[in-house]
């Protein structure tokens, strides 16, 4: 593979960095580059407001949603293109996580299974950021298990009627729509009796609580049904079809989440630099120096392997099981970054905040690596993937599979 810009992909680099230069704000390119996984956030800004603001900017001039089609609010730009511009924005593309899922999650499966006047509607204010959308999956008594969901939708005449609950719902108390997946059908197995819809987030009866974390941040939430009311118009593809909609959403998912989830290893890499260990940099110990390699060869492969998967879509495919291995190698690699860079630096390594070092960068990455290593789907549930659906071993044994889904015991019920 050939990682030379072409002529054609130079001139678009040149064009995106000449733009980004003239219309970035730049007042918040210190924060935004000394910011990293756990702690994106602004002194003296609203960061959802400033990330509102540059997308919309972005939009108005055409840099927004590069990949996806003029008329849905996109450029039309090839896959390419979009990693140039991904490049070329720098710090500055920390702000477009606010926007993750509706753009590389929700948007996919909207592309995929909306009426055309929904997806001409919806679309270009999802590019612009001007709406926010959340993805509503995961259930308390479902973890990892995404079929195992309880939320139920009931017809009644034109409309559907949802009551249930879920969970560790991302931006749910600032989103504006969401995607759903309810349980249309107990009476068949788990896999077979679910429907998507999207919704509106301000609906009636829909409640959001925030989740504090314990790096005193609240991005997950939970989210309450009662009663709510969702026209029929507004669902994804068939009744009780919905599983199979579903997986458009998750195979982005793991996409969007393992190409773009930090690392740690160029934080690390400056700390070590620069951290004095017995009068000498800690870059110079042989111990550090093997560590750091380590996650060198670890973050590389985890570039070129976004790459392949780049390629892919580039060819026209669809993003396959295998894009679960960047998640499943990233998150723990940031856990265990973060952890080593406290290790360095001692006892002042329990402060966080301001006052500690780095202003507690690494702290701050350390309580949200579990969050990431959960969300998308857990370790053990990416090793599943990859095992049976890209190397091909035998599948787990499921006894419930092909039970129908009110048969499946639950606790108190046998």
């Amino acid at each position: 593979m050939n990682f030379d810009d072409t002529p054609q992909e130079a001139a678009f680099r040149s064009q995106a960095r000449a733009w980004i230069a003239a219309n970035a704000p730049k007042q918040y390119e210190d924060e935004l580059r000394a910011s990293s996984l756990g702690r994106v956030a602004l002194k003296n800004a609203d960061i959802l407001e400033v990330a509102k603001a540059w997308q919309k900017k972005k939009a108005e001039a055409g840099w927004a949603c590069l990949h996806w089609p003029r008329e849905y609010g996109g450029r039309g730009a090839s896959p390419i293109e979009r990693v140039i511009w991904q490049q070329e924005e720098g710090p500055f593309g920390k702000l477009s996580g606010m926007f993750i899922i509706g753009h590389g999650m929700c948007a996919p499966t909207m592309m995929a299974y909306a009426s055309e006047e929904h997806k001409r509607h919806y679309l270009p204010p999802l590019a612009s950021g001007e709406k926010v959308w959340c993805q509503l999956f995961s259930e308390p008594a479902g973890g990892s298990d995404v079929a195992g969901l309880r939320t139920r939708a009931e017809k009644r005449g034109d409309d559907w009627v949802i009551n249930g609950q879920k969970i560790w719902t991302s931006g749910a108390h600032y989103s504006d729509y969401g995607i759903l997946l309810t349980r249309t059908d107990p009476t068949v197995p788990k896999h077979k009796g679910l429907t998507m819809f999207f919704l509106d987030m301000k609906s009636p009866g829909v409640e959001v609580r925030p989740i504090k974390q314990a790096s005193g941040h609240s991005d997950f939430n939970e989210v309450y049904f009662t009663d709510v009311v969702i026209p029929d118009s507004q669902r994804l593809g068939a009744v009780n079809d919905g599983w199979n909609v579903a997986l458009t959403t998750l195979m982005n998912e793991r996409m969007s989440i393992g190409a773009g989830v930090a690392t740690g290893f160029p934080e690390l890499f400056d700390f070590c630099s620069n951290l004095m260990l017995d009068d000498r940099p800690a870059i110079e110990d042989r111990n550090v120096r093997s560590k750091l390699a380590s996650w060198a060869v670890k973050a590389s492969g985890l570039k070129y392997t976004s790459i392949r998967a780049i390629s892919a879509l580039s060819k026209g495919e669809r993003p396959g099981p295998e894009n679960s291995i960047g998640k499943l190698v990233a998150g723990p690699m940031i856990q265990d970054v973060a952890t080593y860079a406290l290790d360095l630096q001692g006892a002042a390594g329990v402060l966080s905040g301001p006052e500690a070092e780095l202003a507690g960068k690494f702290q701050a990455m350390l309580l949200r690596a579990p969050g990431t290593r959960v969300e998308g789907g857990t370790d053990e549930i990416m090793r599943n993937i990859i095992a049976e659906r890209v190397l091909g071993l035998p599948g787990d044994i499921r006894v419930d599979k092909d039970l129908p889904f009110n048969q499946v015991p639950t606790k108190g019920r046998s």
